[in-house]
């Protein structure tokens, strides 16, 4: 007899931007189609429903055992270090019988990076064009130094895949933008710059992304990695790697 494997729990930060909302569900689509059979949920910390805690709650009451909740964020910053944990710990509270684990945030990972520059081909980069392109790797930005770090090692890393050039930026929390990015690989004499986004959804800091891109004039913009075949993959492989990790216990 096949035991059921944990119920994937998709948790993400949320967004007065309903096109946030809607990426979340056509990822959460993606995952589903790649691993027929596994339950896959998803749920906000804040403006969308379901909550994480009220989806919690109803998986408890129709006799969930088991539930990993997979932060939907790229680094590991206060969301993932605190709201999520406090969130999952009062869960466990109210249902004692529910196993809970948490799986690490997605980045860093090639993956990821593959996911970028599908989207940089996609907005019209062609390969021939990598050695003289530079790149604007444009976060939403953080407060927590771990997560900055993280981007600006991804762009060290990312360079040296064939790119002239690859430079961290930040929507909001640091430093620099992007406008302010793609104009200083202009001065360097780059000849063709492509802001890439990394982040998830559309939303507000990603239209900032986009604004700043706009207003530099930079040649390429890509998409935000939304429902990438890769994102997905990684998803996927975050959860194994949470179910066969040693249970992290979330007291009370």
């Amino acid at each position: 007899m096949t035991s059921t494997p944990p119920t994937l729990l998709v948790t993400a930060h949320g967004s007065r931007d309903p096109r946030h909302a809607a990426t979340v569900d056509a990822l959460r689509a993606r995952v589903r189609s790649l691993r027929p059979g596994l339950r896959v949920e998803a749920a906000f910390l804040d403006f969308n429903a379901p909550r994480v805690g009220r989806i919690l709650d109803r998986l408890a009451e129709e006799g969930v055992a088991d539930v990993i909740a997979l932060p939907l964020l790229l680094t590991r910053a206060f969301h993932a270090k605190a709201d999520i944990p406090a969130v999952l710990r009062e869960a466990r509270a109210r249902h004692p019988r529910l196993a809970l684990r948490q799986a690490e945030v997605l980045g860093p990972s090639p993956l990821l990076t593959r996911a970028l520059e599908r989207r940089l081909y996609e907005a019209g980069l062609r390969l021939a064009d990598r050695r003289s392109t530079g790149v604007v790797l444009a976060s939403a930005g953080s407060t927590d130094p771990e997560a900055i770090a993280v981007i600006a090692e991804i762009a060290r890393e990312w360079r040296h895949t064939g790119w002239c050039a690859v430079r961290p930026a930040f929507a909001s929390a640091s430093l620099p933008r992007t406008e302010d990015a793609v104009r200083a690989l202009r001065a360097e004499g780059v000849a063709r710059v492509a802001v890439a986004p990394y982040v998830i959804a559309p939303g507000r800091l990603p239209d900032r992304i986009a604004h700043g891109a706009q207003e530099a004039g930079a040649d390429i913009l890509a998409d935000v990695l939304g429902p990438a075949p890769e994102l997905a993959r990684l998803l996927l492989r975050r959860y194994d790697e949470a179910r066969v990790a040693a249970p992290v216990l979330l007291s009370a």
